[in-house]
């Protein structure tokens, strides 16, 4: 049997029943359906909670003394020094560059530390130096590097990537550094470069000549004595 759909029509004298084809119902249905999916939804992401990432302190020009167990052992200069609790673990950020001086017990100048970018790490006492990376001390050694880390906890500095230190007796260039506060007592991997004949071993007694040495075993170099203080080496 054919389906019809009745619909009451106005007329002059009463109402007139009109039948619709089935048809053009399904139709109708289609449009309809149609219409209300193509309503436009706009998808929203959840809002960036400010207080994930920003900083809570940022002090601007800083020149300030760093005290380590009650006495002052550094100057930070800085032009941005921002502190950063929420961010875990929590640091110190300088993205504008940083300049350390290095003070002994009686506030004599020991070294210096240069670098364009650092962070440090308070719970863990570790400092993070990256980019032009410049290390010097008293004794005129200079250390360069593009990554240098501090471990204020085991009082050393390292590095894994290239590195290069002069002194006044020596240059070396390696990829992997290790060394104390002072610079005193350091070793380096995968090294290459001119030594002193005293750097070489005791049975050598050829006349001095500069080395040349590609290896992947450390060269541990002999501590200095500073007997006197001189400038550094080059910038």
């Amino acid at each position: 049997m054919k389906k019809e759909m009745l619909t009451a029509t106005p007329t002059g004298r009463g109402r007139h029943m009109t039948a619709l084809p089935t048809p053009l119902l399904s139709l109708l249905s289609l449009i309809f359906l149609f219409v209300s999916c193509s309503e436009a939804h706009e998808h929203t992401a959840p809002a960036i909670n400010p207080n994930d990432s920003v900083s809570m302190m940022a002090s601007y020009g800083v020149n300030t003394l760093i005290s380590d167990s009650g006495v002052i052992k550094y100057r930070i200069v800085t032009e941005r020094w921002e502190v950063n609790t929420l961010r875990q673990p929590t640091r110190w950020e300088f993205m504008k560059g940083i300049f350390f001086e290095q003070f002994d017990e009686k506030f004599h100048v020991q070294g210096y530390i240069q670098a364009d970018t650092a962070w440090y790490f308070d719970q863990l006492r570790l400092w993070k130096l990256r980019g032009r990376v410049n290390v010097r001390n008293i004794d005129g050694l200079v250390y360069t590097s593009e990554e240098l880390y501090w471990d204020g906890t085991s009082h050393e500095f390292y590095s894994n990537v290239y590195s290069r230190l002069v002194t006044p007796e020596r240059t070396i260039e390696g990829t992997c550094f290790r060394s104390d506060e002072n610079m005193y007592h350091y070793t380096i991997t995968n090294s290459k470069g001119s030594f002193e004949k005293d750097d070489m071993d005791g049975s050598q007694k050829e006349e001095p000549a500069p080395a040349d040495a590609n290896d992947t075993t450390a060269v541990q170099v002999p501590v200095r004595q500073a007997s006197k203080k001189h400038k550094a080496v080059g910038k």
